[in-house]
């Protein structure tokens, strides 16, 4: 009989902030899939969960999604990844695919979990959500992400200029995912806006590179994280010191 596959949110970095049912999960299972962005550099999501692991008895491993774009590219990544998933499965191993933030939110595990339900639709797939990076960003940084009927967007940073503008007009807060390479845009367009006093910049959060910064400016023409945000709330009440 197939075992069970879990996809695993290990929330944004801090081993304290992964919920219990995930920490029971990653304690049983035989094998950890942990995703990377090359052969070479070592899993974030991994050394998050690197305390509940047990080497000596679960297989860990370590599967390489390279930074491209376009979705053709990647594609024989995911399935060979989804492959390796599914054959453990099928031999009667239980196995966590560990994501970064949730499981369901711009997450790796996204791509792998639609080729397991097409190609693979007899194995079951156990989804256990984690806490985001948005959230615990909004926490760390004392900003609460909405009030009463406040509007809420929560977006790529790629999204295309002019409807980001539109976006920013029409809601109250708005939060940029993976800011790195668009920040001197978006920085542009919110002083543009009015709205560059009203944003913070948050990069790692929950981890010990943790840097939180309300005073943008600085951050252009600089090279950034690529696990960064930015959130811009029009009504922000405290902001943090940089």
């Amino acid at each position: 009989m197939s075992a069970i596959i879990y996809a695993v949110g290990v929330g944004p970095g801090d081993p304290e902030l992964i919920t219990r049912k995930a920490e029971r999960i990653l304690r049983s299972v035989d094998v950890i899939c942990a995703p990377t962005g090359q052969a070479e550099a070592a899993s974030f999501a991994l050394s998050i969960v690197e305390p509940y692991l047990d080497r000596s008895r679960q297989h860990i491993i370590e599967q390489v999604f390279p930074m491209k774009k376009e979705e053709t590219d990647l594609l024989p990544f995911w399935r060979e990844a989804a492959a390796t998933v599914a054959a453990h499965a099928r031999a009667g191993r239980s196995v966590a695919f560990i994501t970064i933030g949730d499981p369901f939110l711009y997450s790796t595990f996204l791509y792998i979990y639609r080729i397991l339900k097409e190609d693979y639709p007899e194995l079951p797939v156990e989804i256990v959500p984690g806490i985001s990076s948005v959230f615990a960003a909004a926490a760390a940084a004392g900003i609460p992400l909405g009030m009463a009927s406040d509007r809420i967007a929560i977006l790529p940073a790629t999204y295309e200029t002019e409807k980001l503008r539109q976006v920013l007009l029409e809601f109250d807060t708005v939060v940029l995912m993976k800011v790195h390479r668009r920040f001197d845009i978006i920085f542009a367009l919110l002083s543009e806006l009015g709205l560059q006093d009203n944003a913070v910049y948050v990069r790692r959060v929950g981890s010990d590179q943790e840097e939180i910064v309300s005073k943008l400016s600085t951050l252009a023409g600089r090279p950034l994280d690529y696990m960064s945000l930015v959130i811009v709330q029009k009504k922000m009440a405290n902001q943090p010191s940089v």
